[in-house]
């Protein structure tokens, strides 16, 4: 898309409607999943993937312009090795510390490898040839507060699914399918939002006012969830929050993806893209192990102090984990918000500095 869309103006058209579709693609899959697995089988959430790859998978092929660089590139093998140990690491470690605790020998094991991983690759990406990430992509102000700004929306959404989806079926009763019909008004808010900050206001304003807010709306509605209550309502308790999260999640998502990518030499378009892929994918594996430890530490502590029924006990307890869990996700966004405020340029970036290959024929011009 970087490459294709070169008028700034289409561009931003399109990372709005990729931005709508990337933050409300996990909803319309619940809402699918829920339909398949109600209606056939859940095994058919895994084969419903066979009958959407390959047609996108044919039409890749029929459609795409195939762009090879004139030198193949060399891959960075240590790089790839380090970087994969270390995120294996960190998300093994905090599923270790809902088993066994933060003190375990283990998950101090698995999360100090994952650290120094970290540290490590960064060393390798230094020095080595053909660096897996060059350091210079995440290097930019912008672009690392937008990657920054992706994965923090990653932990928080990815979780608030996870979560909410538990307590929408386990707590309240609803079927698969009403579940995901549940997530529409945000699927809705995400898709109206993510295409008019992206195409409308991010040019105008560029993305320091935009994504910011938007984690701030998103902390707002995560932190409204910690209302619920074991018999709560939908539409009292849970649609508003649903609705600002939306309206936060669509000014995060692609103004930071358009973001991410401008002003980005086309060699390196492919590792931005990707990079921003990574992290909604990093933030969201981390962000599920970490929350999940939240929890299940909630739920034992609420389940060892409680003097009530057994059965009213434990779906307190559950209660209890979710808004620890939303909390949590709540805290940080608004961190994230903070930090992102912080990287992000004052002013919007200039046509040259959004697209150099634009501004240079320009200059010829």
């Amino acid at each position: 898309m970087t490459t294709t869309f070169t008028d700034p103006g289409e561009r931003a058209k399109a990372f709005g409607v990729y931005g709508a579709i990337a933050g409300s693609g996990a909803a319309i899959g619940l809402l699918l999943g829920g339909f398949l697995t109600e209606l056939l089988s859940w095994r058919w959430t895994m084969y419903v993937n066979v009958l959407i790859a390959v047609p996108a998978a044919i039409a890749a092929a029929r459609l795409l312009v195939n762009m090879r660089p004139a030198q193949r590139p060399r891959i960075d093998v240590p790089g790839v090795v380090v970087a994969t140990s270390g995120l294996f690491a960190l998300v093994y470690g905090f599923a270790s510390a809902e088993m066994d605790g933060w003190g375990a020998p283990l998950t101090i094991a698995l999360l100090g490898f994952g650290g120094l991983a970290v540290a490590a690759f960064i060393l390798i990406e230094r020095r080595v040839q053909a660096p897996l990430l060059p350091l210079h992509v995440v290097g930019d102000r912008n672009r690392g507060a937008s990657f920054l700004a992706v994965a923090v929306a990653g932990v928080a959404m990815f979780s608030m699914f996870l979560f909410l989806t538990y307590y929408l079926q386990q707590g309240l009763g609803f079927s698969p399918i009403e579940c995901g019909l549940a997530y529409l008004p945000m699927v809705a808010a995400i898709m109206v939002t993510a295409t008019s900050s992206s195409a409308k206001l991010l040019p105008r304003t560029g993305p320091r006012p935009l994504i910011p807010t938007g984690m701030g709306l998103a902390a707002l509605g995560l932190a409204y969830l910690t209302g619920i209550e074991v018999d709560s309502s939908y539409v009292s308790a849970i649609l508003p929050a649903l609705i600002v999260m939306g309206v936060g999640f669509g000014l995060i998502m692609a103004p930071s993806f358009a973001t991410a990518t401008h002003g980005v030499a086309p060699s390196d378009a492919g590792v931005a893209s990707a990079m921003v892929n990574t992290s909604q994918q990093i933030g969201g594996s981390l962000g599920v192990a970490l929350l999940s430890t939240v929890f299940a530490g909630a739920v034992s502590g609420y389940t060892a102090a409680a003097g009530t029924p057994a059965a009213l006990a434990q779906a307190e307890a559950a209660v209890s984990g979710y808004t620890a869990a939303f909390w949590w996700a709540s805290g940080i966004l608004v961190a994230g918000a903070i930090v992102t405020a912080l990287l992000f340029r004052p002013k919007p970036e200039t046509a040259s500095e959004q697209d150099p290959a634009g501004a240079a024929m320009l200059e010829l011009g």
